[in-house]
């Protein structure tokens, strides 16, 4: 049986390509995003009551993770554990699955219901590159969808340190604003690097809020420039 899901909307963010994208939502809090609904789903009804919610779920389109004839694999290498050790799919978030679909949980900081596009909802914490296809949205319910007390193979304490220090050359500092240098430091300290990559001369280009960010890592520091 075939199944048809539609995009209700899509996602406006500082990452035009998948490099350097935050492996999971809330991960980089600063990261801002827009969600404009396309044309038919643009009725501010439908968002009525959203404004009590503080989080909501993405559901959304791995729009730039398709492998070709729409094959698929059991087993996967998930990036924060080295790209090295194969996980069935099920375990991991890998975007290489049956159906491409991703999850992401972040926070609402506004909603403006009258706008030149329509309803917006302002978002941050997004790990999803600009333009991606939202297929639905729902609200994050504390009292059912938090559980402390669960366990994760892949929790960041199981998968190494963040990178401790990051230093910004001039050119960084002038080209962003504070919210931006922000959202790049917890980027940056986060290493977007695939983890099977570990050449101290190698400099990274990294497309993020409109300008080419440059960096290199040695040892357990980064340091970026433009």
């Amino acid at each position: 049986m075939n199944y048809n899901l539609v995009a209700i909307a899509t996602i406006r963010t500082d990452f035009p390509t998948k490099f350097g994208v935050p492996r999971q939502s809330g991960l980089v809090r600063g990261l801002k995003g827009r969600i404009v609904f396309e044309p038919e789903y643009r009725d501010p009804e439908a968002l009525r009551g959203l404004e009590g919610f503080s989080h909501i779920w993405l559901l959304w389109d791995f729009s730039e993770a398709r492998r070709e004839g729409g094959k698929w694999r059991p087993t996967v290498r998930p990036p924060r554990l080295g790209g090295n050790r194969r996980m069935g799919v099920w375990a991991t978030r890998s975007p290489f699955r049956p159906n491409n679909i991703g999850l992401s949980s972040v926070r609402i900081i506004g909603i403006d219901l009258h706008t030149s596009e329509g309803p917006i909802i302002e978002v941050e914490g997004a790990d999803l590159m600009d333009g991606t296809p939202i297929f639905d949205i729902k609200p994050y319910l504390p009292f059912t969808d938090s559980h402390p007390d669960a366990n994760g193979s892949l929790d960041p304490q199981n998968v190494g340190e963040e990178l401790s220090v990051v230093n910004f050359q001039l050119s960084i500092l002038e080209a962003f604003d504070a919210p931006h240098l922000d959202a790049l430091r917890e980027i940056l300290r986060s290493d977007p690097r695939p983890h099977y990559h570990d050449d101290p001369d190698r400099v990274y280009v990294m497309p993020f809020a409109g300008k080419e960010v440059k960096f290199r890592v040695r040892e357990d520091a980064i340091e970026a420039w433009i």
